[in-house]
């Protein structure tokens, strides 16, 4: 089986579902994939809190504590470590590696706006010293925020992150096929961006792109799913098909049960 930095290396980029429950990350390793992620936005959303302000930390923890135990890699969303602290971010980090999880994501922003670049390498610097073999997906801002949104300034945090100890870079908001094509030439570490409504997988690979994440979007598409068949279920129209409830039962009985899979 190939290691968690391995599949970044592959012929088609990484596919990074990411899970905000576990039955959620369940369904993604029954449906095949090697790894799943985390995401802080889907976290904080079940527990009726917004995104950022560090407050899926307890809730990402005790979550990838479960997720550890499936058959998959897990890579955990961490906002900015949760500390401004390097050696707490640090900390927190080898706590999660002790679980078993391979990697995580530490943006370089706070509250809506970027940090100092000084400020994250320096934190990517303590966890690269305190869990070297953590996968730091290392979250470059400035084009999520709107904030000196150029691919020359993208690149000018990612360089310093690589230099830091990142193993790779994620760029949230990168879009457009001539800007991902200067990144991912610019950048010697693999590239991660969001899934694309206008780019496929493979598109997105052929422009360097070495990892991409579904984000919050299965999450969002859930809740939606389910406003969707409770007015089907209002109006009388059709019901969409699901996974049946035994199906769904079983896989959280053998997980209930400590069988991974």
């Amino acid at each position: 089986m190939a290691t968690f930095r391995e599949l970044h290396h592959t012929g088609a980029p990484l596919l990074l579902p990411n899970a905000w429950d576990v039955g959620s990350a369940l369904a993604f390793a029954a449906a095949g994939f090697p790894a799943v992620g985390t995401t802080s936005f889907g976290i904080a959303a079940s527990a009726g809190l917004p995104d950022g302000g560090r407050s899926s930390k307890a809730a990402t923890a005790a979550l990838a504590a479960q997720l550890c135990r499936l058959p998959v890699y897990v890579t955990a969303d961490i906002e900015d470590g949760y500390s401004d602290d390097p050696a707490e971010v640090a900390e927190f980090v080898a706590q999660l590696a002790a679980l078993g999880v391979a990697g995580i994501n530490l943006e370089d922003s706070r509250d809506g706006h970027l940090v100092d670049p000084a400020a994250s390498a320096a934190k990517i610097a303590a966890v690269t010293e305190r869990t070297p073999d953590v996968f730091i997906n290392a979250r470059v801002d400035n084009l999520w925020f709107a904030e000196e949104a150029t691919v020359d300034a993208v690149l000018l945090r990612a360089r310093a992150y690589a230099d830091a100890g990142a193993d790779g870079i994620f760029v949230p908001g990168l879009a457009a096929p001539e800007d991902i094509r200067s990144i991912t030439a610019g950048i010697g570490l693999p590239v991660n961006v969001l899934a694309h409504p206008s780019l496929t997988v493979a598109e997105l690979g052929e422009l360097g792109v070495r990892r991409v994440s579904s984000g919050s979007l299965p999450y969002r598409a859930a809740v939606d799913a389910a406003v969707n068949i409770a007015n089907a279920l209002r109006d009388g129209k059709a019901l969409p098909a699901a996974t049946p409830y035994w199906e769904m039962q079983e896989r959280l009985v053998a997980f209930s049960q400590g069988i991974a899979g």
